[in-house]
């Protein structure tokens, strides 16, 4: 079987590529996998094959609670959203939706294919509000074709980047796992640059009318100081969002993020491998 590009994918109606039988019943076990040593090592075991069976070509399945269409080769997010979600960051999940409530706002920075913005769709219900926000552009595609697939009406994708300025700025592109681009610099030989449209988060929020931020998420690999920093900065109090679920990346942010966000009244609530979680609570 040949790789299909993606954009002739996307021309596809949702189900053409539906999985194999064969690509099913590895999908089935990796899901099935326990969260232990010898359930993630068969269930990693098991991905490997079931990933050379693809050759390059997407999946149309069911995934934390929504339809999607998934690239698994090259893009790391995806290769977890359709074999292992239940390792997909399960602890960030269960404490991100134990907070949902009636109208609750959501963004998503750094979107990815829709993964966050999806899962909270499908338990937010119809009065929530999400902005799902990727720079990249082959990646938005994908975001875009994702969101189009579910009934939702909630989610709204933004093809831009974040940071502490409007205007354009660089963007590197990580062609063997697109999660890990950034507008800091790789250091990887299998980066390119594009250049893409930057704005503020506080110009975001206020161009959106939103006038509250119950949870946010930031995974744009090390550049979210950029973008809470000036928000925390210039934005009101009652727009700082109750919830952060962040990608520690302190080794690589350029000044103290966790401390600003605890000297301005956010609590450390979690931390996981990957995340650092904080809540401020509302007056």
């Amino acid at each position: 079987m040949a790789m299909i590009d993606p954009p002739a994918a996307e021309e596809q109606p949702y189900g053409a590529f539906a999985p194999k039988p064969f690509l099913a019943r590895i999908i089935s076990r990796t899901r099935a996998a326990p969260d232990n040593f010898l359930g993630r090592k068969s269930a990693y075991a098991l991905r490997r094959i079931g990933l050379r069976s693809l050759e390059g070509t997407p999946v149309d399945i069911d995934a934390l609670g929504a339809k999607m269409r998934l690239y698994p080769d090259g893009n790391v997010c995806e290769k977890r959203v359709l074999f292992t979600p239940q390792y997909f960051d399960p602890i960030e999940r269960e404490m991100l939706a134990s907070r949902l409530r009636d109208g609750f706002t959501f963004i998503d920075i750094g979107a990815n294919i829709g993964a966050y913005s999806l899962f909270v769709a499908a338990q937010a219900g119809r009065g929530a509000r999400i902005l799902a926000v990727e720079p990249q552009p082959e990646i938005f595609a994908r975001l875009a074709f994702n969101i189009a697939q579910n009934p939702f009406g909630t989610v709204k994708a933004v093809a831009c980047a974040l940071a502490d300025k409007p205007g354009e700025l660089t963007l590197f592109i990580d062609t063997v796992n697109r999660g890990e681009s950034s507008v800091r610099i790789l250091n990887s030989s299998n980066a390119k640059a594009i250049k893409v449209p930057a704005m503020t988060l506080l110009s975001l929020v206020q161009g959106e009318g939103y006038e509250r931020i119950d949870a946010i998420k930031l995974d744009v690999e090390g550049a979210e100081d950029i973008i809470l920093e000036p928000f925390l900065r210039d934005a009101p109090p009652s727009l700082w969002p109750g919830f952060i679920i962040i990608e520690d990346s302190r080794q690589r942010w350029q000044s103290d993020l966790a401390g600003l966000l605890t000297r301005n009244g956010y609590k450390l609530v979690g931390q996981t491998r990957l995340n650092l979680l904080f809540e401020r609570k509302r007056a």
